[in-house]
């Protein structure tokens, strides 16, 4: 395997595409078409895990967040960014970062704390916008069968729960080739009227190339007549934070020490506790200050997130518990997920789980 081999199986989950705008994802340090000799896996790319992928034989750094965030105008190794990038391309080790497109993901940082929570029933907290497409195109009756079952081959067609999803119009369509052209049906000068179908097909924005590239593969037409457009749908399975369901209603003092102790926190900041059960928990891993509207919206009784500063609590006004557990402490599964996830699908290759903690906020 290639460093872009495995490149390629992490982006099945979390496709780059739906990285927020402001992050700096994918390949960082190194050479995708290195030969593969190992993963590291981490939370954050500091030099004691490139100290670590040395000795454990391994190229390949698959970190959740990115170590170069903004841009560098000097490698001199005068901050600790500047010394881990030196050291990996010195050690000739390729850094890959996932971050913000692994949070958009369905089953990405915020599944993990809803599995970890035992939490049911999880839906996309802030579902993520311009995600879905859609496809319009002729083609003769006679190839629609074919076209349509290699569009739902790479993708096309699933919706939700659903796939092999299209809607098809059946009527003529006329054109006429001039002197240049080379027409697979009819003749140059003269317009053909063909029984064609029209083909309505949606697609996760991600695989528009691949659905393009099918598309023109498999249509017979010289020249294809097609149409792509964004629409405005929500898609409940792209998007930020995620809210589920405790299986049995837990009152709030309970239910903030079963976090503690899922959570392995070493202290839960948190708002008023309310007088109601908790039964609805929104989740957000990371800094999630900015999504309390939403989570209180939602209907969600605790809010758990990391990084909410002092006026953010009063945002709770009683209709919601909001809990900071620590951005470190609300991330730290999500290494365990992708070994998880790597290790079933790279057999030939060690797939290894950093055990560095780069938690740089200590407790007494």
């Amino acid at each position: 395997m290639r460093i872009q081999d495995v490149i390629n199986i992490v982006e099945e989950i979390a496709p780059l595409p739906y990285a927020e705008d402001f992050d700096n994802v994918g390949l960082l340090v190194g050479d995708k078409n290195e030969k593969l000799s190992g993963v590291l896996v981490c939370l954050d790319t500091l030099e004691a895990v490139v100290d670590e992928a040395i000795e454990k034989k391994c190229n390949l750094i698959v970190s959740f967040h990115p170590i170069i965030f903004s841009g560098l105008k000097k490698i001199t190794g005068k901050n600790y960014v500047e010394r881990v990038v030196l050291k990996a391309i010195k050690n000739n080790i390729a850094i890959y970062a996932i971050h913000t497109a692994l949070d958009n993901s369905f089953v990405g940082v915020n599944a993990k704390i809803c599995e970890v929570l035992g939490l049911e029933n999880k839906k996309v907290l802030i579902p993520q916008e311009n995600t879905i497409k859609k496809l319009l195109t002729f083609v003769p009756k006679k190839n629609a069968e074919t076209l349509r079952e290699a569009l739902f081959e790479v993708g096309a067609g699933s919706i939700g729960n659903y796939d092999h999803c299209s809607f098809n119009i059946n009527g003529t369509g006329s054109f006429k080739g001039n002197d240049d052209s080379n027409p697979v049906i009819g003749e140059k000068g003269v317009t053909h009227y063909e029984e064609e179908t029209q083909i309505g097909i949606t697609f996760p924005k991600h695989l528009e190339r691949t659905i393009v590239q099918t598309l023109f593969e498999n249509h017979p037409y010289e020249e294809v007549a097609y149409e792509i457009t964004t629409l405005e749908n929500t898609n409940q399975h792209i998007g930020i934070g995620m809210i589920g369901e405790l299986p049995t209603p837990q009152n709030p003092e309970e239910f903030l020490k079963f976090v503690k102790e899922r959570m392995q926190t070493g202290c839960i900041r948190h708002s008023e506790l309310t007088d109601k059960k908790v039964k609805k928990v929104a989740v957000l891993g990371g800094s999630g200050a900015f999504a309390i509207p939403n989570a209180i919206r939602a209907g969600a009784d605790v809010y758990i997130t990391g990084d909410v500063k002092y006026h953010d609590f009063f945002k709770a006004e009683g209709r919601i518990i909001i809990a900071d557990i620590g951005h470190y402490e609300s991330e730290q599964f999500t290494k365990n997920l992708l070994v998880e996830y790597l290790t079933k699908k790279i057999t030939n290759f060690a797939v290894v789980l950093s055990v560095c903690n780069t938690n740089p906020v200590k407790y007494l």
